[in-house]
């Protein structure tokens, strides 16, 4: 809600805008005012919604015409003034006012201000009176309301302003069809929505519990029983679909904002708005979906324990089969008060643990939204407003240490980690992401068309860490290796390649060489372990290549036969402490950092070993003793 209110005064010379204006700061009537009053300013502390108040009165003459036109587009809301005396004042509204204000292109609210009541006689009904403004509010959708006032006597002169001000802080146009008495569009969906926040346990119906937390989140107060039934009683008395033995329908809300506004009470409405984050086009606030958040360099951003719980009570309202899982129609429900899905046009759920159903599992739901907030920590945000998150929702995810500090230090704080994935076409890239969550292994080769990232957690000593693999294909690889931002954010590489194809090898060493990638943390793996092995054609064998850099020997795999060689704990370990995989050169490296090297490495030694010795068995079995 803005912080001030500029009203401007418009009309016919003579019709008592100085007047009106002396009054209101007098408190009574002066006779002999000044032809223009300058602009007067009311401090927040004497409004009724603490807002700065400026007021500016208007000339018609020549000379002020530049003026004139300048306040007209500086105001937020206008008051034309007209003489109850004078009918030749009135008639201007509709004649010249309101066509010149919409000729600059100006659209504000609008207030008619009928002065000088105190010289009409007693003859005159509100039925008259509405007549004859009715004409004029249908043709000028800008005009929110008419008020009679008399500067002399002083009547009404004071709620003149107040309209005013609510007509900019408060406005109808954005809410409700005056033609159709009805709530526009918009203001229904903006409804509908904050219904289904406020209905906690999803069973359509907003029972007492329900309405009193409603009320003391947009007005600070609880009701008590018998305000709670007076206002079920006023819903059943005109819309008896609006209330049923439970509490308050859908239909019973929207009944009530309904009579709110058409009494007047647009305040109210608005308030339950903007507690909601809606702005004055009823869209949410940008400041609100996306709130200021610091990431300095080399950081990253993951959900705190506040974050997982309340994903968690989330997953745990919409299962509504309690099957430890959400289903399609169940996420449905899930994302109702969002714009969607926000992995709809990804490769979810296929990119966390489901069930053999493809319902996604407490596990998988936890996981995704954790490589949702590393990758992207702004949509986290967004879904944290649209789906109801109480508070700061930057209080939901925390910034980590930079990842230079922890690398210094020798150990990695934080909980959700990024391994790219590299490897030459049928190397079995996807088929190890898949493998990750344990999906079923398929022998139909598909290119990679597009990034896919996984994402699962990882025990390590007892903890749970969140491990998020990314693969590009060979379309999106040079721009990922070229961008030093995306690099960065990167906590190690994992090169693949396949054991059973002479020429994989030496596609990630060219990777490594074109982009001097030894500064970052790496594992080599060899894939499909349960075929034939091969000499790479390569001037080294990978072994003896990974030997020279300082780090692990390849960790030879079988997605097919489910034999993973515990890669990725590996995996997660290197990235916990990354001076285990990064050549010596690029790092300074602790006595513990060199022992946990050595382990690896003798492990990787072992490993090659073992598969030397298959396929020297092998050749023996098809060549015999010559062999």
């Amino acid at each position: 809600m803005r912080r001030d209110v500029r009203i401007l005064l418009l009309g016919d010379d003579g019709v008592g805008k100085s007047t009106l204006i002396t009054s209101l700061i007098k408190e009574s009537y002066v006779a002999n005012v000044q032809h223009v009053i300058p602009e007067v300013t009311i401090p927040p502390e004497v409004t009724p919604d603490n807002v700065t108040t400026h007021i500016v009165d208007t000339s018609t003459r020549p000379e002020y015409r530049d003026t004139l036109e300048s306040e007209i587009r500086k105001a937020h809301v206008i008051c034309i003034v007209y003489a109850i005396d004078e009918p030749v004042t009135f008639n201007r509204l509709g004649g010249h006012w309101l066509p010149y204000i919409r000729s600059l292109g100006v659209n504000v609210p609008v207030v008619l201000v009928g002065n000088k009541i105190d010289l009409r006689g007693d003859d005159v009904s509100n039925k008259c009176l509405e007549d004859e403004v009715v004409p004029i509010m249908n043709e000028f959708k800008e005009v929110e309301t008419c008020v009679e006032c008399s500067a002399k006597q002083p009547l009404n002169v004071s709620e003149v302003f107040y309209f005013a001000q609510k007509a900019v802080l408060h406005p109808t146009a954005p809410l409700y069809d005056s033609r159709e008495h009805v709530l526009k569009p918009a203001c229904v969906d903006a409804l509908q929505r904050i219904f289904n926040l406020c209905d906690l346990d999803k069973d359509g119906v907003l029972d007492d519990d329900e309405l009193n937390e409603f009320q003391r989140k947009c007005f600070n107060a609880p009701l008590q029983l018998q305000e709670l039934e007076a206002v079920k009683e006023v819903v059943k008395e005109h819309e008896p679909e609006g209330v049923n033995e439970v509490g308050l329908t859908e239909y019973g809300f929207l009944f009530l904002h309904t009579l709110f506004i058409q009494r007047g009470r647009l305040e109210t409405t608005w308030t339950v708005l903007r507690q909601f984050g809606y702005g004055d086009d009823l869209t949410l606030r940008e400041s609100f979906l996306c709130p200021r958040i610091d990431i300095p360099p080399d950081c990253s951003v993951e959900l705190s324990p506040k974050g997982y719980q309340f994903f968690t009570e989330l997953f745990q309202v919409f299962d509504k089969d309690k099957d430890s899982a959400l289903k399609k129609s169940e996420l449905e429900a899930l994302f109702k008060t969002s714009p969607g899905n926000p992995w709809a046009h990804t490769a979810f759920p296929q990119t966390t643990i489901t069930t053999e159903l493809g319902a996604v599992t407490l596990q998988g739901f936890l996981a995704q939204w954790s490589m949702t907030t590393m990758l992207d920590y702004q949509l986290t945000l967004r879904y944290l407003a649209y789906l109801g998150f109480e508070g700061d929702t930057t209080t939901a995810i925390k910034v980590t240490r930079p990842r230079k500090i922890d690398r210094r230090k020798g150990k990695v704080q934080r909980n959700v980690f990024l391994c790219y994935v590299f490897g030459a076409p049928k190397s079995g890239k996807t088929s190890l992401l898949r493998g990750f969550l344990d999906k079923p292994f398929s022998d139909q080769y598909e290119p990679t068309a597009r990034p896919f990232a996984v994402v699962n957690s990882v025990e390590i000593k007892g903890a749970e860490k969140y491990l998020v693999m990314e693969e590009f294909g060979t379309q999106y690889e040079a721009e990922v290796l070229q961008n030093k931002k995306r690099l960065d954010k990167c906590d190690l590489l994992c090169f693949v390649f396949d054991s059973s194809d002479v020429n994989s090898f030496s596609y990630v060493v060219n990777l490594r060489k074109q982009y001097h990638l030894d500064h970052m943390p790496s594992v080599f793996v060899a894939t499909k372990s349960d075929s034939d092995l091969v000499l790479q054609r390569h001037e080294v064998q990978p072994d003896v290549y990974c030997r020279n850099l300082g780090i692990a020997a390849p960790i030879s795999i079988s997605v097919k036969s489910r034999q993973m060689a515990d890669l990725f704990n590996i995996l997660t370990a290197v990235a916990m402490c990354p001076s285990i995989a990064t050549p010596p050169g690029f790092l300074d490296a602790n006595s513990g950092t060199l022992k946990m090297r050595r382990y690896l490495t003798a492990m990787g030694v072992a490993g090659a070993l073992i598969a030397v010795c298959l396929l020297g068995m092998r050749l023996y079995r098809h060549n015999g003793p010559n062999a």
